[in-house]
């Protein structure tokens, strides 16, 4: 369905914002989420982030929640792990799995040095004339969708937006370009956090392996409204999106932080 087709980049961009420092002691984060599409609730999600100061873990998990069980059911889980040691975190291995109407759906990415080793998606997608095809000289200096967006850095400033990354998911290669657009303050009580945030806004290209007929993808390359607030988790140095915010024909999907521990 539509929605949920616009879920998955939105989900992608949540799941794959944590950031962290340099730092030698473990740090563990847990991060919740309420995703809402035209002010209704329509799935939970949750970002379990580990880290040993040398090697990375992160979880993320989806099931459809509120009114969105009334017309559609299933649940999806993300898993990222790899070098946390140097300045940007660099995935070994990038796991997608979803359930929906009784049929899973499975991706599992090597990566090694930036490049990709292999991939395996299940079952396989069906090429066809739409389908921009996967180049192997595209899969080297990429990361995955999660590490991809995980920034180190000790300070909430304007250099969290200020990034560019290749991403390789095992079924699209696309680049994404952060730009910075404000200051802000978080003011809800509603929400997990209270306190100033960075707004970040998010331009996608698409560079194969998507359908040339696609209108999620037409829409994504051509919208100038993705935009991330990154706001801080305690006092650990890490940064979480306090709000992922994507316009849509059917009203805004919006992904907003509902509690946070660490």
């Amino acid at each position: 369905m539509a929605s949920l087709r616009l879920l998955r980049p939105v989900a992608a961009f949540a799941f794959a914002a944590f950031s962290m420092p340099a730092f030698a002691a473990p740090v563990a984060a847990t991060a919740n989420y309420i995703v809402s599409l035209g002010g209704i609730n329509i799935a939970e999600m949750e970002v379990n982030l580990k880290d040993d100061g040398k090697r990375y873990s992160i979880d993320a998990s989806a099931k459809v929640a509120g009114l969105g069980s009334i017309v559609a059911s299933g649940t999806a889980s993300v898993q990222s792990a790899g070098s946390s040691s140097g300045a940007n975190l660099i995935s070994q291995k990038f796991d997608i799995l979803t359930r929906a109407n009784g049929e899973d759906f499975s991706v599992k990415v090597a990566y090694a040095g930036k490049n990709v080793e292999s991939f395996v998606v299940t079952p396989p997608i069906l090429d066809n004339v739409d389908r921009v095809p996967i180049e192997r000289s595209q899969l080297s200096g990429v990361n995955d969708f999660l590490a991809a967006f995980v920034f180190k850095g000790g300070a909430l400033d304007k250099s969290l937006c200020s990034k560019k990354s290749r991403v390789f998911t095992g079924v699209e290669r696309f680049d994404i370009a952060l730009s910075y657009a404000r200051d802000d303050v978080a003011t809800s009580q509603r929400t997990g956090y209270q306190g100033p945030v960075v707004l970040c806004n998010v331009h996608y290209t698409p560079v194969s392996g998507h359908f040339t007929t696609s209108e999620v993808t037409k829409y994504l390359a051509n919208s100038d409204r993705i935009l991330v607030w990154y706001a801080p988790v305690f006092q650990t140095g890490y940064f979480v999106p306090y709000r992922v915010l994507l316009t849509t024909t059917m009203g805004d999907l919006s992904m907003v932080l509902t509690g946070m521990k660490g």
